[in-house]
């Protein structure tokens, strides 16, 4: 596999990385998780890149992980496996991310479509953690993040039964942002991500932080952490920028400070 991912810079402001192993449904193996994982920094790095879609195809976004690669692993190997941290670096990217997922989106494809900010999906997306067919289980935040998105008794189905969701349920179980024809998913997503890319980049990646923040703090520490990012945005460049360009009926010129 020489090239496991594609990279392209589509729209203003907008990086694209693309999962590029058709022949096996995007399944994911080390060497794309390491893909993935040196295209986002690049683009953490490009100041010009203020915001990624993260898609595979439209047969597949990720049908899982690569269950050949993972038929030859002991538990040992899997314990010094470098794709926790690779995970990390999702997680942590500072930018919005944005996943496009059309077809297949099972396993490590679900966990890594839920790890990013935002889904927009094609009509024949399917969403699903089925690891304990396999006689194991999610293991890339699949137990955590699919019940904080779906709710305990959804989520207790779609791992211990290896339910699916559809593209439609998924929107209506807010899992997705949005749900379009196969021939429009993509640049519907490079769309939202245009929009998002106009946007002024620091306060933009504040409000990000500020809305993660949710997940691991108590209501009265996530209104402490949004307090004191509202107020360390009153001191930027941007803030005067924006308030300027209101008051005066013009598009404002963003400096990202």
């Amino acid at each position: 596999m020489d090239t496991p991912i594609l990279t392209d810079q589509p729209r203003p402001g907008v990086g694209l990385i693309q999962i590029n192993r058709p022949e096996k449904r995007n399944a994911l193996n080390e060497a794309v998780l390491k893909a993935i994982v040196n295209a986002l920094m690049t683009f953490a790095a490009d100041d010009a890149i203020k915001v990624v879609v993260l898609t595979g195809d439209q047969r597949a976004f990720a049908a899982g992980a690569d269950v050949a690669e993972m038929q030859i692993k002991t538990s040992i190997e899997m314990l010094d496996s470098p794709r926790p941290a690779y995970w990390n670096t999702f997680q942590d990217f500072p930018k919005p991310l944005i996943a496009a997922v059309s077809g297949w989106c099972l396993g490590g494809g679900n966990e890594l479509a839920m790890v990013c900010d935002m889904i927009v999906a094609s009509e024949t997306a399917k969403f699903g953690q089925p690891e304990v067919g396999l006689a194991i289980m999610p293991g890339a935040g699949g137990t955590q993040r699919l019940t904080r998105a779906v709710g305990k008794t959804l989520a207790m189905e779609m791992v211990l039964a290896g339910r699916f969701l559809s593209a439609q349920e998924a929107r209506e179980l807010r899992l997705v942002n949005a749900v379009f024809p196969v021939e429009l998913y993509l640049e519907k997503a490079l769309g939202l991500a245009e929009k998002i890319a106009s946007q002024p980049p620091l306060a933009v990646r504040i409000a990000k932080e500020s809305i993660l923040k949710v997940f691991d703090t108590s209501l009265d520490e996530g209104l402490a952490i949004e307090k004191r990012n509202y107020l360390f945005l009153y001191d930027s460049e941007d803030k005067e920028e924006g308030i300027a360009a209101f008051l005066e009926k013009r598009s404002p010129s963003w400096k990202g400070r």
